[in-house]
């Protein structure tokens, strides 16, 4: 099975700031509902996590030994959370993450580098 990086993208903070505990209560399950959909239709959750608010970001740019608080980028959009995932069907896992996008957070798929592809 190959291995992917779903990665949550959007406004991470509104989870934090702008929604009542009703609206978060119903994201949370959202969530747990895309959890079972994947492990239902035979993807194996390998990891993944909710980050804390970009408000908590240390940043260090590239080149640079500064550290500074926030996040990497001043954009709308910043990385919210994460799952990695084993799968054969990347078109089924896109499929899943519709839940997630119906709630109003982005998200980007990527696969991740098996360590046989690297330089040796």
């Amino acid at each position: 099975m190959t291995e992917y990086m779903i990665v949550l993208v959007g406004d991470a903070d509104r989870w934090w700031t702008k929604m009542s505990d009703e609206e978060r209560k119903h994201g949370y399950a959202e969530y747990g509902r895309f959890s079972q959909e994947l492990v239902a239709r035979g993807h194996k959750i390998t990891g993944g996590a909710e980050l804390h608010a970009t408000t908590e970001a240390r940043h260090i740019s590239p080149g640079s030994q500064t550290v500074t608080d926030g996040p990497f980028a001043e954009s709308a959009e910043q990385l919210g959370g994460f799952f990695t995932v084993e799968t054969e069907n990347v078109d089924d896992v896109l499929d899943c993450c519709k839940i997630i996008t119906a709630l109003g957070d982005g998200v980007e798929l990527r696969r991740c580098v098996d360590p046989a592809e690297r330089a040796s």
